[in-house]
């Protein structure tokens, strides 16, 4: 059993001190820092843990990727920290840089995740439920089943409450506040005026006669909605009677708004999702299966398929049931299983293997994120696999109009929730969770790693063995790490290991002897490959394929052969830094995964010619 006090000494010291932590919460696998400055964490030596399945900086949080042990070792960590009730905090550091995209996705993450437990739990109460209804273990009539049936609704019913709770947290305004804002669009009260024939007013302003129980984007709308209207509140009333005026004001002021404006445009948002969503179940109801049972492993590096949760939710409450989730994730994690699988049968490495075992064990039961970090990322081959896999075991859900009628965890225990009275539905799931095992299992065994147990045929540590080799650098710059590279892509050496160099001149030279295998049409980067098979890619600056080739001019075209210190592009350093683009240029050796080893250069600074990386 693995010591959690000793984890979570090692990586408070490691994410820089107690001192240095806003906040820490836990989803299914990962710790999720908030940091007062992340360039104190050392992330390597974090990574080098055996416990670690990886470490990622998103969303403004500093996540450490470990297991199904998190919640032992984030409990370890809070009685350390001692937070004071701070774990929910968000700070205002936090919301400052990266794209207005991510700043939106990272707070629907933030507002949904501490209820995706009470979620999945009540989902999981409905499947029992389901269970007992097909089997006729329980009179439907009875108050037993009623009570039952009770405890699975609460949570939905009483979603509106739920989120406002959270979203306040995320807004910075009163939760309690938010909470019975938000309650006065289930009270019965004004349940019995909506189920009423009289129209509704306000001082003669027409309030629209809708229900909410179960919505999901008016709590969240006019929750943003008082955090604006309880900064006024508080900052112009007087302090003798702001513990009773100020929350007064505030509810008197933001009800209103919240069922004459906010409330019915949150419920116009549910409307064109159920259009959305009513079209491709009519007219192209494989669509969805196929793309998340493709992209999940993509949707997961980059948080992205938490912000589904409230289209999710807006599923279940305008149609009875959901597809965007569940069908797609069950054919994504059932196939990260069977390519983990695969790796250990085929694998000598005995770390690997075990590592892949207990990751296809977890990806089974709907943990996927061990088998995507520990194996199949880490590979790359069954990365890609696992999304073809993922894509074709979704088309037979979206073929077979599979349904979820229950949030779940996507496994194997999420069977129940796809029970039906004929059982046709959770016919159809079992075939898929088949489909999904056996596709990227084979393709795994047969393709997946064979270039791994090429490497252990030919030499007693597991790689080729091939005489050293040395890479120039192509510019003169300071040396820079990789893992301190503001894109994942390169800092998680998703496209083979890398180092990075923060250019001092506009020129980038030709490394080595050989030939130019990829150029972008956009300039902005270059692919080579050199006489000893060496694959290099060098991407000059980030996200600068946005300039569509401006301010770059290149010197050779693609399938030329290049010499070493040859000029292949110019590119205006300080143009690019003008028009608010990062100029550090990754250079990454992408085929890295077939040699021995690969070293870079531990010093500061380098000048083009000079030795950047050794590969053997």
């Amino acid at each position: 059993m693995a010591n959690y006090k000793q984890m979570a000494d090692y990586i408070i010291e490691n994410v820089g001190g107690k001192e240095n932590i806003n906040s820490v919460v836990h989803c299914m696998t990962r710790l999720r820092f908030k940091l007062k400055d992340k360039d104190l964490a050392h992330k390597e030596k974090i990574e080098a843990m055996d416990e670690v399945q990886g470490v990622r900086y998103q969303g403004g949080q500093f996540q450490v990727i470990i297991g199904a042990d998190v919640p032992h070792v984030h409990r370890e960590i809070m009685k350390q920290v001692q937070l004071g009730g701070r774990d929910l905090q968000i700070d205002d550091a936090d919301e400052e840089g990266g794209s207005w995209i991510n700043r939106i996705l990272g707070g629907i993450t933030e507002i949904f995740q501490p209820i995706i437990p009470v979620i999945s739990g009540s989902g999981m109460i409905k499947a029992l439920l389901a269970l007992l209804n097909v089997f006729s273990l329980l009179d439907t009539e009875s108050t037993t089943y009623v009570l039952i049936s009770t405890f699975a609704d609460a949570a939905f019913y009483f979603l509106p409450i739920l989120l406002a709770f959270t979203s306040a947290r995320k807004f910075k305004t009163s939760p309690y506040i938010a909470a019975i804002v938000t309650a006065i669009l289930i009270h019965p009260n004004f349940i019995g005026l909506v189920g009423g024939e009289a129209a509704i007013t306000y001082f003669g302003m027409p309030v629209r006669a809708l229900g909410y129980g179960s919505s999901v984007i008016p709590p969240i709308l006019i929750t943003w909605a008082q955090s604006y209207i309880e900064r006024v509140v508080n900052k112009y009333t007087p302090n003798t009677v702001k513990v009773f005026l100020a929350p007064m004001l505030v509810i008197l002021i933001t009800a209103p708004l919240g069922l004459i404006v906010f409330g019915p445009l949150g419920s116009i948002v549910g409307d064109m999702l159920f259009y959305v969503f009513d079209f491709f179940n009519n007219e192209a109801r494989w669509v969805i299966p196929v793309l998340m049972g493709t992209f999940t492993p993509l949707f997961v590096m980059t948080g992205m398929h938490l912000s589904f949760m409230p289209v999710q939710l807006t599923q279940y409450a305008t149609l009875g049931y959901g597809t965007l989730l569940g069908p797609g994730m069950l054919a994504s994690n059932l196939s990260q299983a069977g390519a983990s699988f695969a790796v250990a049968l085929r694998t000598k490495d005995q770390k690997m293997k075990a590592l892949a075992v207990s990751a296809g064990t977890s990806a089974i039961f709907g943990i996927s994120e061990p088998a995507l970090y520990g194996v199949t990322m880490k590979l790359k081959r069954p990365l890609w696999i696992v999304m073809i896999s993922g894509g074709v075991a979704g088309l037979w859900a979206g073929l077979t109009n599979m349904r979820t009628y229950a949030s779940s965890v996507a496994g194997v225990t999420a069977l129940p929730v796809y029970i039906t009275e004929d059982l046709s539905n959770v016919f159809n799931a079992i075939v898929c969770i088949i489909i999904a095992l056996i596709v990227s299992f084979v393709l795994t065994y047969l393709f997946g790693v064979e270039k791994v147990n090429e490497k252990e045929e030919v030499s007693s540590t597991g790689t080729l063995s091939v005489a050293e080799v040395t890479i120039a650098s192509p510019l003169t710059g300071q040396v820079v790490n990789i893992s301190e590279v503001n894109d994942e892509v390169f800092s998680q050496n998703i496209m083979g290991q890398g180092i990075a160099v923060m250019p001092e001149d506009d020129y980038v030279y030709a490394p080595f002897d050989g030939v130019v295998k990829v150029l972008f049409p956009t300039k902005h980067a270059i692919g080579l490959e050199s006489n000893d098979g060496i694959e290099l890619m060098i991407h000059v600056g980030l996200e600068t394929v946005e300039l569509d080739g401006e301010l770059f001019e290149t010197f050779i075209s693609e399938g030329d052969s290049i010499k070493k210190d040859d000029r292949l592009i110019k590119f205006n350093r300080e143009g690019i830094s003008q028009k608010g683009y990062e100029i550090v240029t990754p250079i990454i050796v992408t085929n890295s995964d077939q040699f021995e080893r690969v070293n870079f250069t531990t010093m500061p600074q380098v000048h083009h010619g000079d030795t950047l990386i050794d590969v053997k």
